[in-house]
């Protein structure tokens, strides 16, 4: 029998642990095949942390550091959320924690998973570079590469990545630049050369030019439009659509009564404003 492809989820996280991360970690001990690697400084305990989720404690200036030693010259880290500028380089910037590894992504913990192998299927990955949980842009909650020093290396495609690097100003680097509206419209990105070179750009220039081989597919639902269903490790919406995350991004805000469930449920339901569990 053929051995999976490995794949690692990268997160950085500099802060405490916010109470929608117990639904993060669940999620992440129905994709055992997956290893979730999240660098912090934080050395709280995690409750119920599954061997797959694997804490790597680093300060915020030890990364800077790293990160500025990687890129050889200095970066600008000046505070937890600036980081999501710095996803795409995460196959650079950690290649000797991936080095075991066939894939490597980016993502958040504000998500909670569903079936991660049943959309990111071998037979997918042996057939792309670049794979991207959204149809219109990288998104910056879960996009995957290939471990190899050319795609990891990509953001360095971009004009831009260095001002993006050295700069305090988040720029939205690992989707698409603020470029939303546009991009929801139907534009492509490649319309606006002269705006700061995300590494979607990068992703989009590359494919076109025939460098790569690119996935761009909605497997997830953002904002708050209730009917979200998580069951024993898959997702659904509506009960009848599966996806690979919901992404809690709004429903944090929106959330009423934040509630961890102690044990959780094998169900638990998303509305607009609550969750329930059965």
């Amino acid at each position: 029998m053929r051995c999976m492809l490995k794949i690692a989820i990268i997160t950085c996280w500099y802060g405490d642990y916010p109470w929608y991360f117990s639904y993060f970690i669940h999620s992440c001990s129905f994709n055992r095949t997956i290893d979730f690697i999240i660098i912090t400084s934080n050395t709280d305990s995690i409750a119920n942390k599954p061997e797959n989720v694997k804490i790597i404690h680093a300060s915020m200036d030890k990364l800077q550091s790293l990160v500025s030693r990687k890129m050889k010259f200095t970066v600008n880290i000046g505070y937890a959320y600036k980081l999501n500028d710095f996803k795409p380089a995460y196959g650079f910037i950690f290649s000797r924690i991936i080095r075991e590894y066939d894939f490597w992504g980016y993502a958040d913990i504000d998500v909670m998973y569903g079936d991660i192998r049943g959309f990111m299927t071998d037979d997918l990955l042996s057939r792309y570079d670049v794979l991207s949980s959204r149809h219109d842009y990288m998104a910056g909650t879960f996009s995957m590469f290939k471990n190899e020093y050319r795609i990891n290396t990509l953001f360095m495609q971009s004009r831009d990545y260095k001002k993006v690097f050295q700069t305090g100003k988040n720029y939205c680097f690992d989707e698409c630049n603020n470029l939303f509206p546009e991009l929801d419209k139907g534009r492509s990105i490649l319309d606006f050369p002269n705006k700061i070179q995300s590494i979607t750009y990068v992703v989009k220039k590359a494919e076109a030019d025939g460098r790569l081989k690119a996935f761009f597919d909605f497997i997830v639902v953002d904002g708050v439009p209730g009917k979200i269903m998580w069951r024993n490790g898959k997702v659904f919406y509506k009960k009848k659509y599966e996806i690979m995350y919901y992404n809690l991004i709004r429903f944090k805000r929106e959330c009423k009564k934040p509630k961890v469930f102690n044990p959780m449920p094998a169900t638990i339901y998303f509305t607009p404003n609550r969750i329930l569990g059965k």
